[in-house]
């Protein structure tokens, strides 16, 4: 019969029909973090290389995705979930901060959860672009999110006097480039300086589009 294959039902060796698929699920991605974010990379990987990584068959591949970029897919969206929580997580920490010191909290946050594997940045930055108009879909979605995120605290931020007043979509659109080309370049060893250095970098730069030259926060008037 055509189709895909049926996962088995039931208990077994105490776990469920649903825990055993959802380990099998985290094999998978776990063996594709380290194929697709270190060797070969996505497009030299095969099923079978990911699966006998993994510890699984082919078979048990089938049961749980339809493609190899179904996989890039999920661990795409996890890798970039794990740094939005890290960076959710920073904002009750931040939350009184002064801008420059809440910016720089946030941020500092996402840079450590992004940077703590360097196939993450892998994942993130390279190995997503050009798979297929289904997965720049989603890689500009995902960059949509962010944009949203700054755009959110730099309304609080003009909210409280803090920051000029402005759309900042623009603004955020070209930070988050320079975001993912500088931790990208640093993680491969083409920036000669430490993460602290880079952090504080993007911070300044985010600081000056909120706070133009000229321009004073209402608490300074």
């Amino acid at each position: 019969m055509a189709g895909r294959l049926k996962a088995p039902t039931g208990r077994y060796g105490g776990r469920s029909a649903e825990e055993r698929k959802a380990e099998r699920r985290r094999r998978f991605l776990d063996a594709a973090l380290q194929l697709f974010g270190a060797a070969p990379g996505f497009r030299a990987t095969t099923v079978a290389a990911l699966s006998q990584t993994a510890g699984l068959s082919t078979r048990q591949f089938y049961e749980e995705f339809h493609t190899l970029e179904d996989v890039l897919a999920a661990l795409h969206l996890e890798v970039n979930g794990w740094a939005e929580e890290a960076v959710r997580d920073a904002l009750a920490e931040a939350e009184a901060l002064p801008l420059a010191e809440r910016v720089r909290v946030l941020f500092r946050a996402y840079a450590r959860d992004v940077t703590s594997d360097p196939r993450r940045i892998r994942i993130a930055f390279v190995e997503i672009i050009g798979v297929s108009p289904r997965l720049e879909e989603q890689r500009l979605a995902r960059r949509a999110r962010w944009v949203e995120l700054i755009c959110a605290e730099a309304d609080a931020a003009v909210v409280r006097g803090d920051a000029a007043p402005r759309d900042y979509r623009l603004a955020a659109a070209a930070f988050i480039g320079s975001v993912n080309g500088l931790l990208h370049d640093w993680s491969a060893g083409w920036v000669d300086a430490s993460l602290d250095d880079v952090v504080g970098e993007l911070v300044r730069l985010l600081v000056g589009m909120l706070r133009p030259e000229g321009w004073v926060p209402q608490a300074s008037r």
